[in-house]
Formats: C-alpha cells, structure tokens, sequence
C-alpha cells in the first residue's frame, strides 16, 4: 500500500487536530485539574508543532509529489513527531506520564504507509529519543519536570527516579515499539497479498466469461457454415479435387468447433472437488495427452516418486501440469529435456510437512529477472509473436491455491525453468 499525495496532505490536516488535542490537554492539566506545574514549555512545543506543520502544508502546496517525495514527506513528517512528543513528555515527567505509549500510533502509520526497513527505524528513534531522556534525567544531567497528581504528598520537588523503574519501563516502552512495528507490517504485507490474489482471481473470472462468450458466438455460425459446406459437397462429389478441398475444410472446421467447445468447457464457472488423488496419475494422464511428437530435439524424462496421495482435483491437477507442460515445450525452440518430477518434502517446517512436490523443469531460454513477479499476471506472456495468451499461469497458481497448495518457479537466463506445484497429503490434510 501507497500513500498518495492526497494521503500525505491528510496526516498534515490529522496533525491539526493532535495540536488543537494537546493545547486543550494541557490547558485543562494545568488550569483545572492543577496536575501540570509548568505549562509554559508544553505551550511553546504546541507552537512548534504548529510551525513545522505549517511548513509541510506550505511545501505540499508548492510540490507535486510522486510515491518517493510522499514517503520521504511522511517520514520527515513523522520524525518531527516524534521529536515534538518526546519533548512534550519530557516536560510533563515522562517516567510518569500517561500518554507515553502514544508513539504506538506513530509506530502504526510509519508500518502501514512507509517501506522496508523504514518502520524498524522509526521504532528506533522513538527508543532512542526516550531512552536518551530517561538516562540523562537519572544521571541529573536535566532537570526533571514532575507532575502533581492528589496522591503526592507536599509540593513537586526534583528527585531521583529509581534505576529499577526506569529499566523496566525503558524494556517495556522499547518491546512494545518493535512488536507494534513488527506485527503491523506482517498484517499489512498479509493484506498486500490477499488482495493481490483477490484481484487476480477477479480478473479471471471476468476473463473466463469472456471467452466462453466469444467461444459461443463462434459455435453458432460454425453449425451453419458446417451444414452449407456438406450441401455443397454433395453436389461435386463427382470431382476428386473438390471433394477434397471439401474434405480438407471439413477437417478444419471440426477442429475448430472441439477449440471452441474445449474453451467453453475449460471456461464454464465449476467447482473444485478436493479428494484423494494420486499425482502420479495425473501426470501420466498429462503426458498421455501431450502425445509423443514435442519438437526437434525435444526429450521427455519423468521421475515419478512413491507419494502419498494429496488433496486435490484429479482433472484440474491435468490441467494444470498441461499448462506447465506446453509452456516448458514453448521455451524449448532448439530442443532441450521436459522433466516431471513426483517426491516428498522433507518436513522442514510446517510449511513442508505432509507435502507432496511436483516439478515441471525445462532446459529452455529461462526467464528475465525482471519479469519474474510478472509471470502470473493475467495478460502478461513473454511469447506474444508465438501465440501466447498470458492467461495459463496466472489460472494455474490460481487453481492450486484453491486446493490448498502453492506454487513457486525458479529460473536461470540460458539454463530453463522449474515450476514446483506443493499440495498437502490427504491425510496431513485431515489431522
């Protein structure tokens, strides 16, 4: 998630309202519960929040701001927070102020709206920034600023903060910053992608109905054209040259008409039926329809393993080592070895236990770098001069991760491609 231009201008409009917060707080702290001793410094720091708000406003006036500007005005602008708060802690006895942890939601907005690392530092300077007050207010380098709650006996006086307290709340105050960075992130970057694969799903479905459409409005005529044609060879069956042609055109448009009903059936809404299913079959059944004529120089090897049964659609599992298969064969122009691999994860993690992997390598071009996280986006295909649709993979990842699974790809440029389908055992699955 990016923060937009206007996302920035809206934490400058939120910061008007924490400095109309503060002036009101402490306003009421000191004039009516008499809790503050000295405002006039939490009045000035006010000020200055206002003032540096001031600029920002005036800057995002003057800028057009692009993603890197809008992050680097966040952070600068979250770092200047940072800074006011301390301060406005600081004279108001931070030890034993109340309104401490309100650099979590600094914490927050820093992990949902700025990249990498960045987070992770913001998290720093905070503990940094508090931690550097609470030592030098117990070495007495500053004086301290107590408040004076009903409880306090006698007059506010300067003491010495006790060591023990000041550890505990300084691990305490640090802990919390960096679980609050960390588990933010890892939600956001959660969202990230469930959303990426809500999209992509959305798209596919709108592209499957697409082209049963188009698939439709091909079958109609063809049923006419197929019937004027059979007419017409009846009346020249007397000359061998043109019921040839005849017999030739009838050929092809079969051919076309098991197209079109093989897209309507591939793009008509179905539900996946998970059940027992064994992936060696499947590949087999893959191979099966492949046929034995791939290509010059091209050369088929399996190394089908002793699995255990997985999770999954037995048809939907062809179709998609079908997809892999072809594609593999298509980056293999000058020849090369399509391997289909069956083994067992070893149980690593959790992540690996009870899995079953299947590869689908090839020795072929390999794919770009730069095109890696691409290459499951609908549309996106790096054989377009060849009749690549960029529809197989982004609906291959798809039905895996309905059956559970996963799907990972590894390429080198001149070496090939392995894609590795991982799907759960039947019976990790049911414990």
């Amino acid at each position: 998630m990016r923060l937009s231009p206007e996302g920035a201008r809206w934490f400058i409009r939120l910061r008007w309202l924490a400095c109309a917060a503060a002036l009101l707080t402490v306003w009421f702290t000191s004039s009516v519960l008499g809790v503050v001793v000295h405002p006039l410094p939490l009045y000035l720091v006010v000020g200055g929040m206002a003032s540096y708000n001031l600029v920002f406003e005036w800057s995002q006036r003057r800028t057009l701001a692009g993603d890197l500007n809008v992050d680097r005005s966040i952070f600068r602008q979250i770092a200047c927070d940072l800074v006011a708060l301390t301060f406005l802690l600081y004279f108001s006895d931070l030890s034993r102020n109340p309104f401490l942890f309100f650099f979590v939601f600094h914490m927050i907005i820093a992990s949902m709206y700025l990249h990498g690392w960045i987070p992770y530092l913001v998290a720093a300077m905070a503990v940094g920034l508090v931690g550097a007050v609470l030592l030098l207010e117990h070495a007495g380098w500053i004086p301290v600023f107590p408040l004076r709650y009903p409880t306090d006996a006698g007059p506010p006086t300067a003491r010495t903060v006790d060591g023990l307290y000041l550890v505990g709340l300084f691990v305490a105050f640090a802990s919390t910053m960096g679980m609050s960075v960390y588990f933010t992130t890892s939600i956001h970057h959660y969202v990230d992608r469930a959303f990426a694969d809500f999209r992509q799903k959305e798209k596919m479905v709108g592209i499957g109905q697409l082209v049963a459409g188009i698939a439709h409005q091909i079958a109609n005529p063809l049923d006419g054209v197929q019937n004027c044609l059979q007419r017409v060879g009846e009346r020249v069956k007397d000359d061998l040259r043109l019921t040839e042609y005849i017999q030739m055109m009838a050929e092809a448009l079969e051919r076309i008409e098991r197209t079109a009903k093989r897209v309507q059936a591939f793009a008509r809404p179905r539900g996946i039926t998970l059940r027992p299913t064994d992936v060696n079959r499947a590949i087999e059944g893959t191979l099966a329809v492949l046929g034995t004529h791939h290509g010059p120089n091209i050369r088929v090897e399996t190394e089908l393993g002793e699995v255990a049964l997985v999770l999954g659609d037995h048809y939907t599992l062809q179709e998609v080592f079908f997809n892999l298969c072809t594609n593999a064969l298509a980056a293999m122009p000058r020849g090369g070895t399509l391997t289909l691999r069956s083994y067992a994860l070893a149980r690593t993690d959790e992540d690996t236990a009870d899995c079953v992997a299947v590869e689908v390598g090839d020795t072929g071009v390999g794919i770009p770098r730069v095109e890696m996280e691409r290459i499951f986006e609908p549309f996106y295909t790096t054989r377009g001069e060849a009749g690549g649709t960029g529809l197989g993979l982004g609906l291959c990842r798809m039905l895996i991760n309905e059956m559970g699974g996963r799907m990972t790809v590894q390429s080198a440029l001149g070496q090939g491609t392995t894609f590795t389908v991982i799907l759960h055992t039947a019976t990790g699955a049911d414990d």
